[in-house]
């Protein structure tokens, strides 16, 4: 073949191989992040970080999202050492919510600079999560973590985390403003504490017992 034939039959293959290139499909951009659209109804008592997953993925499987490996985004407390903490549980990102929008693309995002705002953390269903203003306001999401994601340090003997999420009673939790509204309670992962772990002291404290999932694969 003459060097102006192969050119013109590499010119002609162009499109062909254009087409058969990689494309970023849709599901790349599927859900990997939502807030839960009902907490255990336990109050703080979500079965352990066991059951906070199961929960995730179980909300997750209802509203059509398969094979993804789920998980709360919770910290515990340890006696004498820190205990788990929320960054490390969720994978490395990206995250998108039901609705296809980018979250934050890597965890230092995500703790610095999140797409979190009422209009973006939405619910497995791509429905938006009642805020400050709303009837009931729902927006204390619960996390047990501090501002980077992290688990509180031993020396924090308060409980952060309704006992690990197996409380429905006595203790506390540490919440996140998903709408960051709140006068300067405005952390989307570490605004403030629960006046209890109860269903109703978590009510009256502004939320539900709701929680955030993330798809750690």
């Amino acid at each position: 073949m003459s060097k102006l034939a192969f050119v013109k039959a590499a010119a002609a293959a162009l499109p062909l191989i254009a087409f058969c290139a990689p494309v970023a499909s849709a599901q790349d951009a599927s859900m990997s992040f939502f807030i839960t659209s009902v907490g255990s109804g336990n109050g703080g008592n979500l079965g352990g970080l066991e059951g906070a997953d199961a929960h995730c993925g179980k909300l997750a499987e209802a509203a059509g999202v398969q094979g993804k490996t789920w998980k709360a985004y919770l910290s515990t407390q340890e006696e004498g050492k820190r205990g788990v903490s929320a960054r490390d549980r969720i994978g490395s990102g990206p995250w998108y919510n039901a609705k296809g929008v980018l979250i934050a693309k890597d965890l230092d995002e995500l703790h610095l600079n999140p797409n979190i705002v009422k209009s973006t953390a939405l619910d497995e269903a791509g429905k938006t999560v009642n805020g400050r203003g709303d009837k009931p306001n729902r927006h204390d999401i619960l996390t047990g973590s501090m501002m980077d994601g992290t688990a509180y340090f031993p020396n924090v003997k308060e409980d952060r985390t309704c006992s690990n999420w197996t409380s429905s009673g006595e203790g506390s939790a540490s919440v996140g403003h998903h709408d960051r509204h709140g006068g300067g309670n405005v952390s989307w992962n570490s605004a403030h504490n629960s006046r209890g772990c109860s269903q109703e002291a978590l009510t009256k404290t502004g939320g539900a017992g709701l929680f955030m999932c993330f798809a750690a694969n």
